[in-house]
Order: structure tokens, then sequence, then C-alpha cells
């Protein structure tokens, strides 16, 4: 199954634009959704606190701030 990570922290509104619409993103492609508090990981802080929202799939960076649900989709078709 394809993994899709979301790095992001609570109270970032674009944060939780983008994890809404990959749970909608779910009901038309199955993916494994994981969701990581760059709060509570300190190398992910350090890494991704200027860039957050970001969208890996499948371990590779795919979106950042936005996600544009037809280029997601087009997205997990190219790798799974």
């Amino acid at each position: 199954m394809i993994e899709v990570v979301l790095y992001s922290k609570p109270g970032c509104c674009l944060c939780a634009d983008v994890k809404d619409k990959l749970e909608a993103l779910q009901a038309a492609r199955a993916f494994h959704l994981r969701v990581v508090n760059i709060l509570d990981d300190p190398g992910a802080n350090e890494k991704f606190k200027e860039e957050i929202p970001v969208v890996f799939v499948n371990g590779k960076k795919a979106f950042k701030f936005h996600l544009d649900g037809e280029k997601f989709l087009k997205k997990l078709r190219s790798v799974g």
C-alpha cells in the first residue's frame, strides 16, 4: 500500500486543510496516511518548520504548503 506522510503541527490552518483533503481523497484511492506532528519530533521540526504542511508519497517529497487533489491522485497512480 502507498504510504503518505503529512508533516504538520497543531494550529496550522494550511495543515488542517491539507489533512482534510487527504482524508477525502482516500475515498478515491486507498493509501495509508500517517500524520507527523513536527512539535513531537525534533528532527522533523528542524527540517520542516518553515515548510509545513509537507506531504511525502512513498518517502519522496510531493507537495508543500498546498495540495492539488488531481495532481495528488496522478502522483499515486504513477507510484503504485
